[in-house]
């Protein structure tokens, strides 16, 4: 196994929703762009989510300060709705760096968590700054969840 394959960013966030609801936020284009962008003033102007084994996932974040983009697509590999979803990830501005997003649902009582395994991390800059990105994402998805 190569070194950025084994650099590995694993995040578990909790949210006060039903889990189909929170499955259908990570694959409904229209709710991806509400939050999927790294701070809560950032925008979403690109949300493309063609849910099917195969089928593509696209982003383009826009940071409002300097108009600067950053995107990303993927393949969806596996879809067990509303328990697992895994797809590829590749930045637009680091096409070498084909990382994996797995990511499981379980729900009680009305809360479902998400487990996220990021994988296939090319750097340790990447590593931080991608910690940073989808806990700021996740903070995003809390207050989406909480007024839709």
């Amino acid at each position: 196994m190569t070194e950025h394959r084994e650099r590995i960013l694993r995040i578990e966030r909790t949210f006060e929703a039903p889990i189909e609801k929170v499955f259908d936020a990570w694959t409904n284009a229209d709710v991806l762009r509400r939050w999927l962008h790294v701070g809560p003033q950032w925008e979403t102007p690109v949300a493309e989510a063609e849910l099917l084994v195969g089928g593509r996932i696209r982003i383009v974040m826009r940071d409002p300060e300097d108009g600067a983009q950053y995107g990303a697509s993927g393949e969806y590999l596996l879809i067990e709705r509303p328990r697992r979803l895994v797809f590829s990830w590749t930045f637009d501005h680091h096409p070498d760096d084909e990382q994996l997003i797995e990511l499981e649902f379980s729900e009680g009582e009305g809360v479902t968590s998400v487990v996220m395994i990021n994988s296939g991390i090319g750097t340790e800059e990447r590593w931080r700054d991608q910690r940073r990105g989808w806990r700021g994402c996740y903070d995003n998805l809390e207050r989406a969840l909480a007024v839709s």
